[in-house]
């Protein structure tokens, strides 16, 4: 199992808490540190079923220094995936890989 966070996040933070008091073994990844490939957001937005909108960390300085909230329903998927694998800090947080299970945020009843 892959966790993929921002270490100074308060909701990752959170969600790191419950997987260790939950002795859920993870390898943990720094989305500042690694951002995700193209290649990997692709795959995620596959497997997750999720609109690509829910892969944006909305509530980001980057996000809204941008003005992603009136662009983003302009640009094309592949426009998206090409701009969230340019700055992790654009990608919502934590996320969650299973085998083919993806999970976006902490949402506790899909940590289990």
């Amino acid at each position: 199992m892959e966790f993929i966070c921002y270490p100074k996040c308060s909701t990752c933070k959170k969600a790191q808490k419950w997987l260790d008091d939950h002795g859920v073994k993870y390898e943990l990844r720094d989305i500042k540190e690694q951002n995700p490939t193209l290649g990997e957001l692709r795959d995620w937005h596959t497997k997750s079923g999720l609109p690509l909108k829910k892969f944006f960390n909305t509530s980001g300085l980057q996000y809204k220094a941008l003005g992603l909230k009136d662009k983003l329903p302009e640009m094309s998927e592949e426009e998206q995936l090409r701009l969230l694998a340019s700055d992790g800090m654009l990608v919502k947080r934590p996320i969650l890989i299973d085998g083919g299970k993806v999970v976006v945020g902490f949402q506790k009843e899909y940590y289990k």
